[in-house]
């Protein structure tokens, strides 16, 4: 695996497609005051919580119904105009950006429960509802929906950017959990694909297809995912570690030897101090492991005391227990709010977050060395990790204004991305490529792949107009 040869994947050439006025005042017509051109609200419209910057869109359309969403993609196809899906604007890789210009279509309107379906655990949603607002929906059924990306995502990007987060390592990721979705197509046609059965071999897994297409393919409607039972017993831990090293140790041991943890996240020593000055805890200012466990009390508890039996061998100290909800969430909203704690850290900068992913038994080659050149650079960051299934995340805080430090974050970047794959990783374990790794893609899987997958671009939308210049160039 060669190393990545540029130094900067950074925003492709900006070719801004012209929005004719014909087409804005036919969604006039359509829309009245569903559409609005307003600068303020374009803007918001054209920026997510990554570092990359492109021109707003020309208008966006605030949907309401899969055929409100329907017809606005119709009325852009006429006139080859870009349509790029919005809900909550928490992504990261510039996947919201309007970098050929077109319409945004806002489906956070479209924010309701459709039909819970307790008895085969699944729940059909529209798209623009987000994981929490879903999970207070069904809390009095006793079930949950288990996957947590930290931000409050809409379960339609979720599906979009195939999220997955700290529940990972136990419940899977939102491939695993999407079982069926509506989606409008570039011609503006309604399709479904998937059913509520819990396997199908049916033809073509379009379902798949378009969880983690990124708005390229479709834009999402509908949703079915599958749900849980909430766990009988839930019980958190801290444990403070010398290294991070040991830290990785411990979680590496503990899922090879199959014990069944909900969540493990590492925190290192630098995002640990940045959490406690934001959300005014007294945290060791070491590096951690955030746990939970879930299932029966006996099961719990079991988990928990061979993990910190675990823990000891490396060093793991200070362990201490949160079993209430309100402490839960005390931790788990501490570790929520570590990207925010690292921004304000340093005030007016931005974060570069990386994203890469790598088999559990590679996982302490990738990070440490990794580690190393970060310390090295000069460069302030924050360190964390869904280290139960070998992805984390650096976040690198750059003054926005220079061009020296963007370089050197992205050359960091750049090198660990290329250690990821020589070690069999990816360059995303969750985030999705978008346009910030629209290079690391060809060199992760070729250019043969990548040229199959603009086959199937091509092929479901001949005229580029769904979310254009995203995951790769055409």
């Amino acid at each position: 695996m060669n190393a990545p040869a540029a130094a900067t994947h950074l925003l492709p050439e900006i070719q801004l497609r012209a929005v004719p006025e014909a087409l804005l005042d036919a969604l006039a017509a359509r829309f009245g005051a569903q559409c609005s051109t307003a600068q303020a609200v374009r803007e918001q419209h054209g920026r997510d919580e990554g570092s990359l910057k492109a021109p707003p869109p020309s208008a966006v359309v605030f949907a309401e119904t899969a055929q409100d969403v329907a017809d606005a993609v119709k009325l852009a196809a006429r006139h080859d105009v870009p349509v790029i899906p919005y809900a909550a604007g928490s992504s990261l890789e510039g996947h919201l950006l309007a970098v050929q210009g077109g319409i945004s279509i806002d489906v956070n309107r479209m924010n309701r429960v459709l039909s819970v379906d307790a008895d085969d655990l699944t729940v059909t949603v529209q798209p623009g509802i987000t994981r929490k607002q879903l999970n207070d929906a069904i809390k009095d059924t006793g079930l949950f929906f288990p996957i947590d990306p930290g931000a409050d995502a809409s379960i339609g990007g979720m599906c979009a950017t195939r999220a997955s987060g700290t529940n990972a390592v136990r419940y899977g990721t939102m491939r695993e959990n999407v079982l069926a979705l509506e989606v409008v197509t570039a011609s503006g046609e309604i399709i479904r694909t998937g059913t509520r059965a819990k396997k199908s071999a049916a033809g073509y897994d379009l379902t798949r297809l378009m969880v983690g297409s990124e708005g390229t393919l479709g834009v999402i409607t509908e949703v079915t995912v599958r749900l849980y039972p909430l766990p009988e017993a839930v019980s958190a831990a801290i444990c403070s570690f010398p290294s991070i090293e040991a830290a990785v140790r411990t979680t590496i041991q503990t899922i090879q030897l199959g014990v069944p943890i909900a969540r493990v996240e590492l925190i290192d020593a630098h995002t640990v101090r940045m959490v406690n000055a934001h959300s005014k805890l007294g945290l060791r200012e070491e590096p951690m492991l955030l746990m939970e466990f879930h299932g029966s009390p006996a099961g719990v508890k079991e988990q928990a005391e061979l993990v910190q039996e675990i823990a000891a061998e490396f060093g793991g100290n200070a362990f201490e227990w949160a079993t209430t909800p309100e402490e839960r969430t005390r931790l788990w909203t501490a570790r929520h709010n570590a990207y925010f704690a690292a921004v304000q850290s340093r005030p007016g900068c931005r974060a570069i977050s990386t994203d890469t992913c790598v088999p559990i038994s590679r996982l302490a080659d990738c990070l440490l060395d990794s580690v190393t050149e970060a310390d090295a650079s000069g460069i302030p960051y924050f360190l964390v990790g869904h280290v139960g299934d070998g992805n984390f995340h650096f976040g690198y805080l750059i003054d926005p204004d220079s061009a020296e430090e963007r370089l050197t974050a992205e050359n960091l970047n750049h090198q660990l991305v290329a250690r990821a794959l020589r070690l069999g990783g990816t360059c995303t374990g969750e985030h999705g490529v978008g346009l910030h790794k629209m290079g690391f893609l060809l060199d992760e899987t070729g250019a043969g792949a990548v040229d199959m997958m603009r086959a199937i671009k091509r092929a479901l939308d001949p005229r580029n107009i769904m979310n254009p210049g995203k995951i790769f160039a055409m």
